[in-house]
């Protein structure tokens, strides 16, 4: 009978031992949110307000000093680029936070933590043609309220340079900061607390909320931007992941930017 040698048992023994580590490993489970998380997220977006308010006063102080006057000379509640300036810094304090408390509070990864599961090619394709039909669906929609004919988001585009500036603000920043926000950490609470059903419409309704100052007075707008939010709970909530809803969002604004773009001749003619 053959024996096996000592270097045969400890080769048996390391390949034994290795074995495991080539088993399928489980998925990361998303962060068990509690109640405490969004607590401190409401104490702390106020603080973030402010820091960002400052930080862009601040800048635009020192653009002033380097520039001529005359170049900024609008207030800086109509300032394009002002406004647009405070929006990152602030989002980017709202993201940070949330960062910190999935990857340093919950331990989590950070994406995987906040029910992001990575889409097949296909699904990815079929959600920017969702996400582009809702777009042409929306600019075709009646309206059935009165509204002021220009609102605070149209009187933005203040010059060709303004709408390149809001159109990559609304393609590479406004739908991953929203969806991590709304989708992700908000909707997670509100489904682990409440339900499903109730973090798709109050996730629907606070994204609704959020853009009522953007179409102040364009009273449609509200409702076709609060379904369009509905929409993207709905993807979020129905696939369990944060991926669709970011997919969409990306391709709605996209579609809408180069739909603008090429009505106003780049942005030449958007009055």
């Amino acid at each position: 009978m053959p024996v096996d040698t000592p270097e045969e048992q400890i080769s048996q023994d390391s390949v034994a031992t290795s074995a495991p580590s080539l088993a399928p490993q489980p998925e990361p489970q998303p962060v068990p949110w509690s109640l405490q998380d969004l607590a401190f997220f409401l104490l702390f977006a106020p603080l973030a307000l402010l820091i960002a308010n400052l930080a862009a006063v601040a800048g635009y102080a020192v653009l002033r000093s380097l520039l001529a006057r005359g170049n900024l000379s609008n207030p800086l509640q109509h300032d394009t680029f002002f406004l647009l300036a405070f929006q990152l810094i602030f989002q980017g304090l709202l993201l940070g936070f949330v960062y910190a408390l999935v990857v340093i509070r919950h331990r989590r990864p950070f994406w995987s933590g906040l029910n992001w599961r990575k889409p097949s090619l296909g699904q990815t394709l079929w959600l920017t043609v969702g996400g582009i039909v809702l777009a042409f669906a929306i600019q075709w929609v009646p309206n059935i309220l009165p509204e002021t004919r220009t609102f605070p988001l149209q009187q933005m585009f203040t010059s060709p340079a303004a709408g390149y500036a809001i159109g990559a603000y609304s393609i590479l920043m406004a739908p991953w900061a929203e969806e991590v926000i709304f989708r992700g950490f908000l909707f997670g609470i509100f489904e682990r607390r409440a339900g499903l059903w109730f973090a798709i419409v109050l996730t629907a309704l606070l994204f609704g909320g959020l853009h009522v100052p953007e179409y102040w007075g364009a009273w449609n707008h509200v409702i076709l931007i609060s379904l369009v939010g509905l929409t993207f709970s709905l993807a979020r909530g129905l696939s369990g992941s944060l991926a669709p809803s970011v997919i969409l969002h990306l391709a709605y604004n996209t579609s809408l930017i180069a739909g603008l773009f090429f009505q106003t001749q780049g942005f030449q003619n958007i009055k």
